[in-house]
Formats: C-alpha cells, sequence, structure tokens
C-alpha cells in the first residue's frame, strides 16, 4: 500500500504484581492449589483483628488531625488481613483505597494508581508518592514496597484451622447426633412407617430401626440383639479438640496475641500481660511505623502511643519506680550529685535533657 507506513515497534505492557488482575490471578491459584483464604472468616482470627482494631484506633496521636480512630481503624483491619493499606492524602482528611498499582525506582514507590470506593461506582486516580501514605507490613526482601498479612505468613496454621472448623460444621450440620438403632422383630412396612413417624427428637426422625428376623427353627433372636446402637460419631479419637487449641493458638501468636488469653481459665494478671505483650510486641511497632510515613508525608512530627490508652503496663511497678526515683533525686540532692549525670548514667538521656 501507498504510502508505506514505517513498522512501530509494539510497547509490553506488563503486571507490576500488586494489581487487580494479580489479585485475581493469585486468587485463583490459590483456589486450584487448596487455599482459599477463608480463615480469615474464623472466630478466632475476627477476634485478633477487632483486638488490632481496638487498640490503634485508641492510640494517642500528636502532630496531626488526618489520623482519627476511624482511619486508624480502617488501617488495622486492613494490615491484619491484607498487610498493607493506602490512604490518598487530601485536606479534608485521609481518602481509603480499595485497590492500587504503583511503580518503583530503587525500590522505593514513586507514583501510585489508586482505586477510591464510591457508592455510585469507585474511580481511579493517578498520585505521586509524596500524596499517598502506604504503610505495610511482614514485607519481604525480594519486594518491600508488598505488605504480607499474617495469615499469609502463617499459610498453614491458618489452612489448618479453617479445615478443623470447615469438617466440625459440616459434622454438627450432617451427622446423625443422638440418632440411635432401634432393634424390631419382623412387622409389616406399613407398621414400620407408623412406628417411625412416632419417634421425635431434636432433627425429627432421628431414631430409626432395623428388623430382627426370627430363625426358622423357632425361638426370638438372642436378647443382646435387642440393645439400641448409637450412631453419634466419636470425634475425640480424632483429637479435634487439641489440635483445633493447637491451630488457634498459633494464629494468635501470629497476631501478637498470647493464646492464654482465650484460655476459659484466664485470671487477671494473666490477661494484664496478654495486654501489655499485644501493645508492646505488636501494636506499638505498627504505631511507629505508621507514625513515621505519616511524619514523612505530612511534613510535621507525627507520634502515635497505644501504651497509655490501652493502659498496658503495670501500675503498681510505675508507682513503686516513682517513688524510689523521687527518694533517689532526694539523696542525690543532699549529697551534692548533678540529677542530670545520674539520669545519662541509667540512660535517660532525655529526661536529663528535659531538667
Amino acid at each position: 500500500m501507498w504510502p508505506f507506513k514505517k513498522k512501530q515497534t509494539e510497547i509490553e505492557t506488563r503486571s507490576s504484581g500488586t494489581g487487580y488482575t494479580t489479585q485475581v490471578m493469585q486468587a485463583r491459584a490459590d483456589y486450584i492449589s487448596g487455599f482459599d483464604g477463608l480463615a480469615e472468616l474464623t472466630g478466632c482470627v475476627q477476634g485478633c483483628v477487632s483486638l488490632w482494631e481496638g487498640g490503634l484506633s485508641l492510640a494517642d496521636v500528636s502532630g496531626t488531625d488526618l489520623l482519627t480512630p476511624c482511619t486508624l481503624a480502617l488501617a488495622a483491619r486492613a494490615l491484619a488481613l491484607r498487610g498493607e493499606a493506602v490512604f490518598v492524602i487530601r485536606d479534608d482528611g485521609l481518602l481509603p483505597c480499595s485497590d492500587w498499582d504503583l511503580t518503583t525506582r530503587y525500590s522505593k514507590p514513586v507514583a501510585y494508581r489508586v482505586g477510591i470506593p464510591d457508592t455510585g461506582g469507585g474511580k481511579t486516580e493517578t498520585v505521586l508518592a509524596g500524596e499517598v501514605l502506604h504503610l505495610r507490613v511482614g514485607s519481604d526482601m525480594t519486594m518491600p514496597y508488598v505488605g504480607t498479612s499474617p495469615l499469609r505468613r502463617a499459610r498453614l496454621t491458618a489452612g489448618l484451622l479453617q479445615t478443623l472448623e470447615t469438617a466440625l460444621s459440616e459434622v454438627y450440620a450432617n451427622a446423625p447426633i443422638g440418632s440411635q438403632i432401634v432393634p424390631f422383630p419382623e412387622a409389616p412396612e406399613t407398621d414400620m412407617e407408623n412406628l417411625a413417624r412416632g419417634f421425635r427428637g431434636n432433627r425429627g426422625r432421628v431414631l430409626i430401626r432395623e428388623s430382627v428376623a426370627v430363625t426358622a427353627a423357632g425361638g426370638p433372636a438372642p436378647v443382646q440383639d435387642w440393645k439400641s446402637q448409637d450412631v453419634t460419631p466419636d470425634l475425640s479419637k480424632a483429637m479435634t479438640r487439641e489440635t483445633w487449641a493447637a491451630a488457634r493458638a498459633g494464629i494468635e501468636m501470629a497476631y501478637g496475641v498470647l493464646p492464654g488469653l482465650s484460655n476459659v481459665a484466664a485470671t487477671g494478671p494473666m490477661v494484664r500481660e496478654a495486654q501489655r505483650h499485644l501493645a508492646q510486641w505488636a501494636l506499638m511497632p505498627i504505631a511507629a511505623m505508621i507514625g513515621q510515613e505519616a511524619s514523612e508525608k505530612l511534613g510535621s512530627a507525627v507520634k502515635l502511643d497505644v501504651m497509655r490508652p490501652l493502659q498496658a503496663f503495670d501500675a503498681g511497678g510505675r508507682a513503686r519506680a516513682l517513688g524510689a526515683i523521687v527518694q533517689t533525686l532526694a539523696l542525690a540532692k543532699e549529697a551534692g550529685v548533678d540529677p542530670a549525670m545520674a539520669f545519662e548514667l541509667v540512660g535517660w538521656n532525655e529526661v536529663a535533657k528535659m531538667n
């Protein structure tokens, strides 16, 4: 054809690894391989997620008004179930993003294509990295810009918990629990049906019976054949209770919750220790990460504290420590020792600077 057109190089488009298509393909691959990620439907996981939500939403925030309790609760739930959360910074607040795609340079995000949910249908925007709060936990060295949820990091335990609870729910729904086999002599079929309708139980016709034939030589069947037989499945041999408890404890530890918190025999000291452990080793590092990300993107020093609002400290121990500090300072003053030097010796430099 005339005029001849120069053949242009085709531009190949690839997925970055975090887009919607990648999520669909990963979900399909998990379904085919048997990991369908339904462990988040269990009460154990939702209880841990609720603890994360409640703890972060109560955090004391200083340096900004954008991190509201509602925003922190959304971030906590996304971090617990997805491993990362993205918010677009606007003058009127932070906009949560349902999905996003990003480009990186030297493993650092430089631009995002985010999906903002709305009642009439979400919209997609392209924003720079400085306009986005990207929170993530459990990142890997190969993809430091992608977070990983505790369920995905403990996939084997999550799958075990899901399988156990699914199997138990099916057993209680379909197994003949409370049913019995009652022997009965030979009788017409109509009489057997009338007798069966006369049985009552939690599930209607739960009692069934079998015919006991009389020998040709005469005489009834042996007496032991007339005993009723229970057909309720014996789940104790499968150790379902112990396995379920172990799987639940593993998931709780993945979320930073001590398994003793869900023990029916837990006492007040155990509950307080579990609360401190959750606040110190699970929520406080996340709060520090949120504060650092917010400080970089919002232009002001932002700090979050979950220890004070959760009262995750030993009140009695703090009172005794305060009394000892006051007494020591009084003795140091009498002896002419500089309190700033004393604070520096024990590593309390910040206190020394304040004084």
